[in-house]
């Protein structure tokens, strides 16, 4: 593990506010990687899939970008727009 990792671990432990703000910022990454790299994978353009999803350009360019606390509602009708099945799983 490294130095930052570490470090980061032992500010979530010790610290809850550190720990509720990590997590906030660790979703809005997650849901802005899947977002990217399922656009990527079909081809699209961040227009061209605003456009299949009916939402503006600038909806994808805030998720993408970590902006937007997107919700659960906006992810599945994003795959329902895909033909793909929201999934969420608790770990």
């Amino acid at each position: 593990m490294s130095a930052i990792n570490k470090l980061i671990e032992k500010k979530r432990k010790n610290n809850p506010v550190f720990e509720q703000e990590f997590r906030k910022e660790d979703h809005r990454l997650k849901a802005a990687v899947a977002l990217m790299k399922l656009r990527e994978e079909n081809g699209l353009s961040q227009r061209e899939l605003a456009e299949k999803i009916g939402k503006p350009q600038s909806t994808i360019a805030r998720i993408e970008n970590g902006s937007m606390n997107v919700s659960v509602q906006l992810l599945d009708e994003i795959a329902a727009g895909m033909d793909k099945e929201l999934i969420i799983q608790f770990k």
